[in-house]
């Protein structure tokens, strides 16, 4: 009798930007005394058995604080200079024993729980597919990448990240969901103070 092995599921969350937009690393960014890194990994921790990996800069120590050791796990990205791309094969490529990997950036300010529990229900009723948040007929972050697809991730370039990947695959190959709580992330100050304001009400 053949053993059943449920699908494992790594959780990747990139951090290792320049933030130059912002003028100091989104990670630290706080919204209501709460840094985003922070604040991402607890919507996160609900749904990871084992422990989320973060992709962040060297010498990030800061980075660290207030996160609980098991929790989270880190990873210094010391490529990020050649772009996003640098980020995500690295967290697939310590992630590639898992049968599939969802991949995000840390900036998701108003990210929720109930998004992330959706796309992961998504990906676990048609685990061949990618599972991603819908951009208008097309696919972005948070994403759940399914093994088949960790081979031309290790191939990327630049600061597309995955995007002209996903981008070339067939509607099949895919399954989109609306995830509102995804809409905004934050690239400039103002962006920052919107998300504050938005916090606040």
């Amino acid at each position: 009798m053949k053993s059943y092995t449920e699908p494992t599921l790594g959780i990747v969350v990139l951090a290792a930007g320049f933030s130059s937009r912002l003028g100091y690393p989104k990670a630290l960014a706080t919204v209501c005394g709460k840094n985003l890194l922070t604040r991402t990994i607890q919507v996160l921790a609900p749904f990871s058995p084992t422990k989320i990996l973060v992709i962040v800069p060297t010498a990030a120590a800061r980075y660290r604080i207030g996160i609980s050791a098991g929790t989270a796990t880190f990873a210094s990205n010391r490529r990020r200079a050649s772009g996003l791309s640098s980020s995500v094969r690295l967290g697939i490529h310590l992630s590639r024993y898992s049968s599939a990997v969802m991949l995000l950036p840390v900036d998701l300010v108003h990210l929720s729980e109930a998004d992330i529990g959706r796309l992961i229900a998504r990906w676990r009723g048609s685990r061949r597919r990618v599972a991603a948040r819908r951009i208008g007929t097309g696919a972005g972050t948070p994403l759940i990448v399914p093994r088949w697809l960790y081979a031309s991730a290790a191939q990327l370039t630049g600061d597309e990240g995955l995007r002209e990947v996903i981008r070339r695959l067939p509607p099949s190959a895919l399954s989109l969901i609306d995830m509102p709580s995804a809409i905004t992330d934050v690239d400039t100050p103002k962006d920052l103070e919107r998300a504050r304001r938005h916090r606040h009400r």
